[in-house]
Formats: structure tokens, sequence, C-alpha cells
């Protein structure tokens, strides 16, 4: 029988990683490197939708990284937004081509934020016209569910991130449900578009936390048939916003890569 200090600990530290279950701590060291950004590339998912912007993810959908997203998104273990922000901010580095040591010609979404420059050269060209960061939003009924709003949560943590490395990144929720959809899980591609097709608008006001110049950046946890975020692109451009630069995500499915580096240079800059 367990001591009444054994069922105290229980209810005050973490069972076991969230990842992998075999540390008594919250994200162990293998599961966090899952999450460093060594994956991170650009992804496309076969036969993506029309209108789906460039997508860049930090990690592979898979092991410790599914266990880790399920973890926040549906078991309200609300501490593993910071590791997932940080991976996020690692894929929104890559995308807008700000990071420590960003290689000369590295082709981003900002022009004038590369050729070596590094993160405080990129920082400059995006002076006036920081990246704005756009989560997905979820169901009034999830965030009741769930009790907070994950990809929100993620959001703001990549936000702090790419602040504290230079990059005046901002949160924008301006998105929302503009009718009720079905569950997507078990809907092939062309399911999720029809299910998803003017299922999102801007927020009353919304429009005005947008301002002319920005670089817009669509932000979800994962991406599967890519239609959710050409959803949120198409919202977007209904009410004339700039065109989205990019979108990030936090993980992607294995077969969705294009391209990654073992040794990406924009890591070091938000892990």
């Amino acid at each position: 029988m367990r001591g009444w200090w054994q069922e105290l600990a229980g209810l005050v530290l973490p069972a076991g990683c969230t990842g992998c279950g075999a540390a008594r701590e919250l994200l162990c060291a293998g599961c966090a490197r899952a999450l460093s950004g060594a994956a991170a590339g650009r992804v496309s998912p076969s036969a993506g939708p029309a209108g789906l912007p460039v997508v860049h993810a930090a990690a592979v959908y898979e092991g410790a990284v599914r266990e880790v997203v399920l973890a926040h998104k549906e078991r309200g273990a609300l501490p593993l937004a910071g590791p997932l922000g940080a991976a996020l901010a690692v894929a929104a580095g890559m995308a807008l081509g700000v990071g420590a040591g960003v290689p000369a010609g590295v082709p981003c979404a900002v022009p004038g934020a590369v050729s070596g420059g590094g993160v405080r050269g990129a920082a400059a060209a995006l002076a006036g016209a920081g990246p704005v960061l756009v989560p997905v939003p979820s169901a009034r009924r999830q965030v009741r569910a769930r009790g907070h709003d994950p990809v929100r949560r993620i959001a703001l943590a990549a936000a702090a991130r790419l602040r504290r490395a230079g990059v005046p990144a901002r949160v924008a929720p301006v998105l929302r449900h503009a009718r009720p959809v079905a569950d997507q899980a078990g809907l092939g591609a062309r399911e999720r578009r029809e299910n998803l097709s003017g299922a999102l608008a801007v927020r009353r006001g919304g429009r005005a936390l947008l301002p002319d110049g920005a670089r817009i950046v669509l932000v979800d946890d994962v991406i599967t048939t890519g239609a959710t975020l050409a959803e949120a692109a198409r919202a977007l451009r209904a009410v004339s916003v700039a065109p989205v630069t990019a979108a990030v995500v936090v993980a992607a499915p294995p077969d969705s890569f294009l391209s990654n580096s073992a040794d990406n240079p924009y890591r070091a800059t938000f892990l």
C-alpha cells in the first residue's frame, strides 16, 4: 500500500513523461528532443486543397510528439504549451527566414529577411510590419469541453519566443466559426474540404487587428489534409486582408515533409 506522501506526490507531480511515460517528469529529455525542431521543414499534403499557403512543420506527428500534442489538447496538460510553442516558433522562424545563423540565400516569406543577416537583421526587415500569428479557432463546444483553446495557447507561447529573439510577433485570434461543422475524424480529403467550406469567418472588428503590410502567419497544431488552413486563408482573403505569408504547425505526417535539416539553423534562436 502506498504511503500518504506517495499519494500526495501523485497529485502534484506527473506520473510519467507525457511523451513516453518513462520518467517522472512532464517531458523527458528524449521527448523534448523530438520537439527541438531538428526535423522542421516544409510540408505539403498529397492532393492539398487550392488556396493552401506554404506550410512549415516543426516535427513529425508520430510517437512522443503525437502523445504530447494530444496531452496538451485533450487532457489539459497546459504546461506543455511551452515546449509546443517553442517548436512552433522554430517552424515560424523557418517560414519567415529568421533565426540564428541563417545561411545566405535561404528562401523565406519575408523579402530582405535573409542573406546571412541573422535574426536581428530579419527583425529589422520586419520592423513596422511584424508577423501576426492567427490561430485556427476551436469550436466553442470544444473549448468548453477541454477548458482551454489549445491552438491559441500554443500560438501565444510561440509569439513570446519570437519576441524574445527580437522578432516583433503578436497573436491575433480574429477567426471564428461561422457555422457548425462535423467532426473531422475519419473524413477523407474531399469530405474535409466540403465539411469546412465557408465554415470560418473573421470576427467583428477583427480586420482592424490585421494592419496593412502585416505578415500574416496561420497557426494550427497539426496538419492532415490542409483543408482547415486553406479555409482559414480563404476567410482572411474574404475581408481583403493581405495574402497569408505562410502557415505553421507543430507537427505533420511523416510522408508530407518536402525538406528538413538535421542541423536546422532556426533552432538555436527559439529553443
